[in-house]
């Protein structure tokens, strides 16, 4: 009761700013400003009122793709910066709609390469942010010459390519949820590619022909015909089928389609080669169930981490789906699964407040003295903080897959194997939420319950007893799959279980989902077989040939508890968030047929693994 009245308080103190407290509070300008190739960006200001020589305010700034709006001097947000702490303090907070979108001119690019060698009109993100960030320290009254940035998704790329600024006025960024390589990030998962996101390509793969203030994309949207979002997916035909009805002319689809391997064209849009150089603040923010992008924010963390010493670098992931820190639920779910009240209040006040008001109000040289990691364990459901990610105390432990379903830390000597039938034409659902898969993207899978895929013949499992003490996953996880199949091609899905005792109490607040020995996703992936040994050069599988596909599953922080059970399954097909492999070897995948789609015997054998990083 304690807790709740706390919340109720908590929410009622911040429901009195609303949009005419801001327009009581901050002064709205809108400007355009010329980037050094002449091209002019949209900008919004809200300034404080009582902004003065002798009371100056530093400045958060936000570049987005999504639109600034409201558009109009008159018109003003109804919230300001990433949260409501942040905006009761006051700050200068800046909104830029990028290149090519809404009111700004230019061409929109997606992931926009980075330009190695700079002339002095070459222009990419990072010019955009020092262009940006320096008209805004000369031409703002009475700013205090510090900026910050922050953004979410894609905002969150625009933050992380934009701490490549080097501008001295910049010295904190907070990139949250942030995309650092598109063929590992949202629209594919090591290359394979999310069917899932189907309905997202008017947004990223439209281009604009003058400016606009509202979504000019918004009739080429494919309309929702049913509550149950599988059917559009059931009878939408094959991906190749798809894309000819939909998408003949949207720009983002065809670069996919016309590049279905990692070449020169994805390679000049993944960030992370580029970051270095950079010696102030950064704070990556994600969640642990960001469907999104949950690589992003860990590769980016890590590779600060790597090739910045200088970088005052700490990394934040929260129980959270994608971007759910950014607001306050109350008690905290994921799909079924509940992990705690007001989770995203505790991050906003104790965590993002106090890196933003440290480094641009206080002392930007000095540590904020935040933890290098402030990570959630999704399994005890409380925050732990970590000198290092991966903690280096951690130890690395196999589980095998064992031949009579068990999944044992001792490695076997036997050829046994266990082997499942996989058919193109008839593919395991990620998901039984049907309703779901209407939304942008899907999002509740990545905790479902895995209860729906024990009885299809073309999933194996491989499960421990019940844990006679705790076991704590704290780090990276590599699948090492030694399979065999009798076609040329295939997709490998890997999915790490907790499955809850058979005496799991019920929930009050979800009395129709069933506890008792509900098997919670904790983390999964996929990996093309073709590109298991070069994401550049695909190569086909030999028929009946033992090989070897290794992969890497996202991080994980998550204790399996005392009576609970570790399960691992595996499977070949994962529609619709994964478009299905016809499981024939074909140059382009993207351009396969029905008649492409071939079934398929598949082996597992025993020396099959997940390599797991334990904390003790």
């Amino acid at each position: 009761m304690k807790k709740i009245v706390t919340l109720i308080l908590f929410l009622t103190s911040f429901s009195i700013f609303s949009q005419e407290d801001i327009k009581a509070n901050y002064d709205k300008k809108e400007v355009y400003i010329s980037m050094r190739d002449g091209t002019k960006l949209f900008t919004a200001i809200y300034t404080p009122k009582d902004i003065s020589s002798r009371k100056k305010y530093p400045i958060l700034m936000q570049r987005t793709c999504y639109s600034v709006a409201p558009y109009g001097e008159d018109n003003y947000k109804k919230s300001l910066g990433p949260n409501a702490f942040l905006q009761k303090d006051k700050y200068i907070f800046v909104y830029q709609d990028v290149r090519g979108r809404y009111m700004s001119e230019g061409t929109f690019t997606n992931m926009t390469p980075q330009v190695i060698q700079k002339s002095k009109k070459d222009t990419d993100e990072s010019t955009d942010t020092y262009d940006t960030i320096d008209w805004l320290i000369k031409n703002i009254k009475n700013n205090n010459g510090k900026v910050g940035q922050y953004g979410t998704s894609y905002p969150g790329f625009y933050t992380a390519v934009g701490t490549l600024a080097n501008h001295p006025a910049l010295v904190a960024s907070s990139p949250q949820a942030p995309i650092s390589d598109f063929f590992f990030d949202d629209f594919h998962h090591n290359g394979a590619f999310l069917m899932g996101y189907f309905k997202t390509f008017p947004v990223f793969g439209v281009q604009k022909t003058k400016p606009e203030n509202k979504a000019w994309y918004s009739d080429q949207s494919i309309k929702t015909t049913s509550r149950d979002g599988s059917i559009f997916y059931k009878e939408i035909g094959t991906l190749k089928e798809a894309v000819d009805k939909y998408y003949k002319d949207n720009f983002f689809m065809q670069e996919i389609v016309n590049h279905p391997n990692y070449d020169d064209f994805w390679k000049s849009r993944n960030l992370l080669p580029h970051l270095k150089g950079i010696d102030h603040a950064v704070m990556t923010v994600g969640g642990w169930y960001d469907a999104e992008d949950l690589a992003g924010p860990l590769n980016i963390y890590k590779t600060i981490e790597k090739n910045n010493p200088k970088a005052k670098n700490t990394i934040v992931m929260g129980p959270f789906s994608h971007g759910g820190w950014s607001r306050e639920a109350g008690k905290h779910y994921h799909n079924d699964v509940y992990f705690g009240d007001s989770i995203a209040t505790f991050y906003q006040k104790n965590i993002e407040h106090k890196f933003f008001n440290h480094y641009l109000k206080e002392k930007s040289k000095e540590s904020a003295k935040l933890p290098e990691a402030y990570m959630f364990d999704t399994g005890k459901k409380e925050w732990k903080t970590f000198e290092n990610w991966p903690p280096k105390e951690s130890t690395k432990l196999n589980f095998y897959l064992s031949s009579n379903g068990k999944l044992d830390t001792k490695k076997s000597e036997s050829a046994n194997f266990s082997e499942y039938y996989s058919d193109p034409n008839n593919p395991v659902p990620s998901s039984i939420n049907y309703a779901e898969y209407n939304g942008f993207t899907p999002r509740n899978y990545m905790s479902e319950d895995q209860r729906f895929a024990l009885s299809r013949p073309d999933v194996v499992t491989f499960t421990t007893d019940y844990l006679t003490e705790d076991i704590t996953l704290a780090g990276e996880i590599m699948a090492k799959l030694k399979i065999a199949s009798t076609e040329t091609d295939g997709d490998f899905i890997v999915k790490l279980i907790d499955i809850y005792p058979a005496d799991e109490p019920q929930n009050k607040d979800k009395p129709n989902v069933l506890y008792a020995n509900y098997h919670q996703m904790v983390r999964s992936e996929v990996m093309p077989a073709r590109f298991r040994n070069s994401f550049e050069k695909p190569e086909p599988l030999t028929p009946n040939a033992t090989t070897e596909v290794n992969f890497r599953l996202q991080d994980v922080l998550h204790t399996f508890k005392k009576g609970h059970k570790i399960q691992i399954q595996v499977q070949s097909t994962w529609y619709p968030l994964i478009a299905v492999n016809p499981q024939k070897f074909l140059e382009n995948p993207y351009l396969s047929e029905k008649q492409d789609y071939t079934k398929a015997f598949i082996k597992i054998f025993e020396e099959s693994h997940l390599e797991v990083e334990i904390l003790k």
